[in-house]
């Protein structure tokens, strides 16, 4: 058999059972009641598209309670003594709109497929008016895009829904469901690491189609490569926005033009991961342009790649969330210090960022200038995903689901960025040297993982060594000029 069809044969032997059954939708449900105990809990879904471009696809923490995605829809849960009431309140389409844009379920359908009772958007206000008068707290549910941009993200329907239900009740008490439903998330059922690990492995396949394509003259050429893999083996959309930097490029750390030139000599950062029934992977390749890392290069993605493994050793069940990123910072402080591209593995700088030296040192040292992000974030609905880890005692836990993701980004115009001081002067002057030896050069590697009860499993496979990822690139058929 073909060795490169068994990754294949695997993504289509797991689609059947890839899936979450209502039942699980409804234990959702009835964990968050017991949590609450008592009080109306009110979400909103996303809305209808404004644009004719693209797909509607349901907000994370309405579509964990719900399963429903069709947009225009509320849900009302009245919880007493940790028994909860669900209701979901639905938008029929008007009937020419339907012609073009399907037609939705209606309240019959919502029974029958998701058995909670449905109702007309229309009468929301109503219900909820009258169940604000019965002293129940209300518990809510913002309809932001994405967690990262709550607070940009202010003007929803769902937030001016509430701030005139609170008008209309003086003294109604109004709660942040979010840290609840939060919490649940944050352990992923076996049902949900299924699907994960389903988008890790069409994830990996694009990452390696991209190592497979000829070889490129612009950055758009690999996102192709990546992201007509992931629709190829069935993803319902990239994760998130493609980033595809070459050289300069590289070093931006959420680059998303992709339209740059590849030049021989460069290296390509490759942050790119499929989104499969909802579910998000995460992974970051970092590859040569022409086929073969420089010498230069090898050492900076070694460095990255020792970094990532000993982050690995520390992220078992039991073990603290923190000793995975400090045994990756550590690695890469000595590595950049034997580079000559700081000072120390502890020496400080003054930082272009607002940081308090005294309470976090690490944000004012040479060596996270050229790290600057955390190593690690949770994987689920949303690609930057609650995990238990973040919660209690912060340690690892069984159903936990994250990236592992360090990175080393260096560049002379990153030193342009510092402000002038003694102290950024002198360092300046000590490292520029090393600093253009090594310009332009970012690496990020950034695999997906589950806490297992046994230890740690990584559900990404895209090669990630220098020699793997050299070996496939030399595969690559001569491109064919059009």
């Amino acid at each position: 058999m073909n060795l490169r069809l068994i990754p294949l044969l695997a993504l289509a032997a797991t689609s059947a059972s890839a899936q979450i059954s209502e039942r699980e939708f409804a234990a959702r449900r009835d964990s968050l009641a017991k949590r609450i105990d008592s009080g109306v809990v009110v979400a909103f879904g996303g809305r209808t598209l404004v644009a004719d471009f693209g797909t509607f696809f349901q907000l994370p923490a309405f579509h964990y309670l719900t399963n429903f995605d069709e947009p225009d829809a509320a849900f009302v849960m009245v919880v007493r003594k940790g028994v909860g009431h669900p209701t979901l309140f639905v938008t029929p389409a008007d009937p020419r709109r339907a012609f073009y844009y399907g037609w939705r379920p209606d309240s019959a359908a919502v029974k029958r497929d998701h058995n909670i009772d449905g109702r007309s958007f229309s009468a929301l206000n109503a219900v909820v008016d009258s169940l604000a008068g019965t002293g129940l707290p209300i518990y809510t549910l913002d309809d932001f895009e994405d967690a990262d941009f709550a607070v940009a993200d202010s003007l929803t329907r769902g937030k001016m829904f509430v701030r005139s239900l609170a008008a209309r009740h003086s003294g109604l008490v109004v709660k942040n469901a979010h840290p609840i439903v939060d919490q649940l998330r944050a352990k992923k059922s076996p049902a949900e690491i299924a699907l994960l690990k389903k988008a890790a492995e069409i994830s990996s396949q694009g990452h390696r189609a991209a190592m497979l394509a000829p070889e490129p003259q612009h950055e758009y050429e690999l996102q192709a490569a990546l992201e007509s893999t992931f629709l190829r083996l069935g993803a319902t959309r990239p994760a998130y926005g493609s980033i595809v930097g070459s050289g300069l490029n590289g070093t931006q750390l959420h680059y998303m033009k992709d339209r740059g030139v590849t030049k021989p000599g460069d290296v390509v950062v490759m942050d790119a991961a499929a989104e499969y029934e909802g579910y998000a992977a995460d992974i970051t390749r970092t590859i040569p342009v022409s086929g073969t890392f420089t010498p230069e290069q090898r050492k900076v993605y070694q460095i990255v790649r020792d970094a990532q493994a000993a982050a690995e050793r520390n992220s078992k069940p039991g073990k603290l969330q923190a000793a995975a990123q400090d045994s990756s910072f550590a690695v890469r402080a000595k590595g950049l210090a034997s580079l000559g591209l700081i000072e120390s593995q502890d020496a400080s700088l003054d930082p272009p960022w607002t940081a308090n030296c005294e309470r976090q040192a690490t944000s004012c040292s040479q060596a996270y200038f050229w790290m600057i992000h955390g190593i690690s974030h949770g994987l689920g609905l949303a690609v930057h995903d609650p995990m238990q880890s973040s919660y209690g005692d912060h340690t690892y836990k069984p159903g936990d689901v994250f990236t592992i993701e360090p990175g080393i980004y260096i560049s002379t115009r990153m030193l342009d960025a510092l402000p002038d001081t003694p102290k950024n002067r002198r360092f300046i002057a000590k490292v520029k040297p090393m600093v253009v030896k090594y310009e332009n050069t970012g690496v990020r590697i950034e695999d997906d993982y589950v806490i297992t009860d046994t230890g740690l499993e990584r559900i990404t496979s895209a090669p990630r060594e220098i020699s793997e990822i050299e070996a496939l690139m030399k595969k690559r058929p001569h491109a064919v000029v059009p």
